[in-house]
């Protein structure tokens, strides 16, 4: 298989051109697994942006329902972006806003019955399009492909030769 020299890196000028080629070949890889998951996204006509999408997710992963700064903060995003995205969701039905028990003046974002069905198409397109992306590998490859993206996501240092 071939790869274009994008960016000049052929991986012939040593482990420096290997490594770029590598930082390209994930970038490819990113961008087609994007590709990939918002056409499954699309096919199954949820109406989700990849950024409600993603806010969706987060929010289902809290304990219980958080604040709109607790959302910005673990999305890593400025406050204003998560209300804009919240509008969204609570006009389509999928989020609410309810007042906190302790302190009403505090707003807090929960899913609503109609965001858990989002949630479960979502994860539905999410699987179908890894299924896709994984195809080409036999299950030895994805179990060494697992591994090695632990390593990367961890962030684990290895040591060089």
């Amino acid at each position: 298989m071939t790869h274009p020299a994008s960016d000049g890196f052929d991986g012939s000028d040593g482990p420096e051109g290997s490594e770029g080629l590598l930082a390209e070949q994930l970038l490819r890889l990113t961008r087609r697994v994007h590709r990939i998951q918002k056409r499954h996204l699309e096919q199954r006509e949820l109406g989700i942006t990849p950024a409600q999408s993603r806010l969706l997710r987060t929010l289902a992963h809290f304990g219980s329902p958080p604040r709109m700064a607790d959302l910005a903060t673990r999305l890593e995003v400025v406050p204003r972006a998560v209300t804009t995205l919240v509008d969204a969701l609570e006009a389509s039905g999928r989020v609410r806003r309810v007042p906190d028990p302790a302190n009403r003046r505090v707003i807090r974002i929960e899913v609503t019955e109609e965001g858990h069905r989002a949630l479960r198409e979502l994860r539905a397109a999410r699987r179908s399009a890894a299924e896709e992306i994984l195809a080409p590998l036999t299950e030895e490859q994805r179990l060494v492909l697992g591994g090695l993206l632990d390593t990367l996501v961890d962030g684990a240092a290895v040591p060089r030769c």
